[in-house]
């Protein structure tokens, strides 16, 4: 069997809003968390509590993803910074 190759360049990856669709997300899972709280009974009788553990989940791995995004934001910015600065004397050069 042969391996395969691609036969096209893969595209470039979107850039977006990334911090802030993370912050939303982790909200939207703690204020599921919140919205189910005060159902714990009835979702201990229904054998359904786990749904209130997997928003608690969501919350707690977004704050991670939170950390995760600032610092690559950071990053990705320091880094065009950097080109830029040393893009802007070679070109004053010319």
């Amino acid at each position: 069997m042969a391996k395969w190759t691609p036969t096209h360049e893969a595209p470039e990856p979107l850039e977006g809003p990334i911090v802030p669709t993370i912050i939303g997300l982790t909200l939207l899972w703690f204020v599921l968390f919140l919205v189910q709280l005060p159902f714990y009974g009835w979702f201990d009788d229904h054998g359904h509590l786990w749904w209130l553990w997997t928003c608690l989940a969501g919350a707690g791995l977004g704050l991670i993803g939170i950390w995760y995004v600032r610092g690559r934001d950071a990053a990705l910015k320091r880094m065009a910074a950097a080109a830029s600065a040393t893009e802007t004397p070679s070109s004053a050069a010319e």
